[in-house]
């Protein structure tokens, strides 16, 4: 941080002001959180023990989920204890380390989410080279090109952030540190690193997301040469993808896509995809997946039956 004057530790404003309200927030997002990771570590620990759950899309599902709960953990829990703290703080170091993590697995996702939309094209519209095509190997590359796109992208947000320099105020008005409302605190003019921001946060998202929208569109062309069964199984194992790309698009769009602002409701976009995508995942996938249901449920039985033993 040689870059940094006088600005060591920077005050948090918080989602809301008034005290009681903070205190029905962190009894509501308190639970959330936790049906996040207890939801989420459910599918990592089915994928991995159920033979049925063994084929490329529930491998990069259990990746999905593993990176949903590492996102929610760099905002949520500082965010809910700080929902009971009169003066919320946190030092500039650690504020630009939550930036990282938070743009990493941010991105890692959406990476993610364009790795399970080309699986399930080669599923539906080269069937019989999907064995192939989707080889063990290959997926295992498939998530790691993604974990790489996540890390070169955070690099280059903190490399930009690591110019700035900081001489107060330290106040910033969000519920956790993320580029604009730091950006804000900077005593020089930000307009480069705005632009450089939009491109490799707004338009990527943009880019990304039209090439999911792209993609599930050929396959839903695709399911006309399919019998009725297939078109079926095919339509409630797409719906669940695009359920989750249109959550976590849509409010990663308004606020990067768009001049910066501190709007309250700006916030509240900011809580939905931080603190409630993370949790709706795992009961998308659930709810709309056969397979996952049932191996829950031997997941559960055997939990059951040890206990009784």
């Amino acid at each position: 941080m040689a870059n940094t004057n006088n600005v060591t530790e920077l005050i948090i404003t918080g989602l809301f002001q008034d005290p009681e309200v903070q205190r029905v927030c962190f009894v509501v997002f308190l639970p959330v959180y936790v049906a996040t990771v207890v939801g989420n570590g459910l599918i990592v620990l089915m994928v991995k023990v159920s033979k049925r759950l063994h084929s490329p899309m529930y491998f990069f599902l259990s990746y999905l989920s593993l990176v949903e709960i590492s996102y929610s953990s760099t905002v949520v829990p500082k965010f809910i204890t700080d929902l009971l703290a009169k003066i919320k703080t946190i030092s500039l170091e650690g504020c630009v380390a939550q930036i990282f993590f938070f743009h990493f697995f941010g991105v890692t996702e959406i990476l993610l989410l364009v790795v399970m939309a080309y699986d399930r094209y080669v599923a539906i519209c080269k069937p019989l080279h999907y064995t192939t095509i989707m080889s063990r190997p290959v997926c295992h590359r498939l998530v790691a090109g993604s974990w790489l796109g996540g890390i070169f992208h955070s690099m280059v947000q903190i490399v930009v952030t690591l110019q700035l320099s900081f001489c107060g105020p330290n106040v910033i008005d969000h519920y956790f540190c993320d580029l604009h409302p730091l950006f804000k605190l900077a005593c020089t003019d930000t307009s480069v690193e705005g632009l450089i921001v939009l491109a490799n946060s707004g338009l990527f998202s943009i880019f990304s997301f039209l090439l999911l929208v792209s993609s599930y569109v050929v396959i839903l062309v695709n399911l006309r040469n399919h019998s009725a069964e297939g078109r079926r199984k095919a339509l409630s194992t797409c719906a669940s993808h695009i359920t989750v790309v249109m959550l976590f698009f849509g409010p990663a769009i308004f606020l990067y896509m768009r001049p910066p602002s501190t709007f309250t409701e700006d916030k509240l976009v900011a809580v939905f995809y931080t603190v409630v995508t993370p949790m709706l995942n795992p009961i998308i996938y659930t709810l709309r997946n056969a397979e996952v249901r049932i191996a829950m449920r031997r997941l559960w039985g055997k939990k059951v039956n040890s206990g009784v033993e």
